[in-house]
């Protein structure tokens, strides 16, 4: 046929090495932004609620429902009482991910943007969280990575913390009516304790019978969700590091957080349960990464501070509600 080209056998032997490229997927921006949109306007839903309560002196979570979509719905500008709140929150769970992001970024592993997570729950979301997609060539670059995050977000919850308390009131009555009482890390004694102008706020008081101004409670949320991040199992963030860390001690230390998140749930929060069955499901499991080169001392100290940061930031009792106290309402109930 005319201009067709003649075609020749290939000889023998080795053949010309193939090479595919694999472009990354476009980023679906679109995606993230909407996502962050609608964390936005569920944080703030949750945090008019908080702002109105606080200035009128009623109980942090009182209200006709946990979301109070309708009460807000019926005056769309109380959504500017939200912004402490909301702002505050999503603040500190965009340092939390940037975190991780950058540090991807500079181990040159692929990953997404954030992925915000909007809910109708207690605090208006379910957090956020980013896809890495490719493998992570090493410890160092693990380490790096799965610390990152956490230090991020408790170096900003920490600022806010303190604002939030010097903005908080002494309300015993108030609180004592309260339907939720949420439990204190370590860090929230430690911070009331140290601030200048907690004695002129009525610093001697415990903690129960502080009003808490809702920048404060973004912030107890970011504490919170860096201790659950901090957790030494599977493929959270501390799992990373005692995967960099010591890589033969990671399946040991997972099955051992899970065996005690047990009896925490029994004695102290349903919750833990729950973070056990999870983790379970998932399993130890972490994906292989060269054993070499090892972490150096710098790195195995900073792994230090990822502990203390756990320390600090975990709650037994986060919330009431634990198997027992369950089992007793049951029993109430016959």
């Amino acid at each position: 046929m005319a201009g067709q080209l003649p075609s020749y056998p290939l000889p023998d032997g080795p053949r010309p090495l193939e090479v595919f490229v694999v472009r990354p997927a476009r980023p679906r921006y679109w995606l993230h932004l909407l996502l962050f949109l609608g964390t936005i306007f569920t944080t703030l839903v949750v945090g008019a609620r908080l702002q109105f309560n606080f200035l009128t002196n009623q109980p942090p979570f009182s209200g006709d429902s946990v979301f109070p979509l309708a009460w807000v719905l019926e005056q769309p500008s109380r959504l500017l009482l939200g912004v402490p709140f909301s702002a505050t929150l999503i603040v500190i769970l965009l340092a939390h991910e940037m975190g991780h992001f950058v540090f991807c970024k500079r181990n040159g592993v692929q990953a997404t943007l954030p992925f915000f997570l909007p809910a109708p729950t207690l605090i208006g979301t379910l957090g956020a969280f980013i896809r890495i997609k490719s493998p992570i060539r090493s410890r160092l670059a693990l380490f790096d990575i799965g610390i990152a995050g956490p230090i991020a977000g408790f170096v900003v919850a920490v600022p806010a913390l303190a604002l939030g308390m010097s903005l908080s009131r002494p309300e015993p009555v108030v609180l004592a009516a309260a339907e939720r009482t949420l439990g204190y890390p370590a860090i929230f004694h430690l911070m009331w304790a140290l601030l200048p102008l907690s004695d002129a706020q009525g610093g001697s008081s415990p903690l129960q019978d502080i009003y808490f101004h809702p920048v404060t409670v973004a912030a107890w949320v970011g504490m919170f969700a860096t201790a659950l991040n901090l957790l030494p199992a599977g493929q959270l963030d501390g799992g990373h590091i005692v995967y960099a860390v010591s890589p033969r001690w990671h399946r040991r230390i997972s099955w051992a957080t899970v065996i005690a998140l047990v009896p925490m749930g029994v004695f102290y929060w349903l919750g833990w349960l729950v973070w056990a069955a999870i983790l379970m499901v998932l399993g130890p499991r972490h994906p292989q990464v060269p054993l070499y080169p090892e972490l150096g001392p710098g790195r195995r100290l900073l792994s230090v501070a990822g502990w203390l940061m756990l320390t600090l930031t975990f709650i037994p009792a986060p919330l009431p509600g634990s198997l027992l106290d369950v089992i007793r309402e049951l029993r109430g109930l016959g």
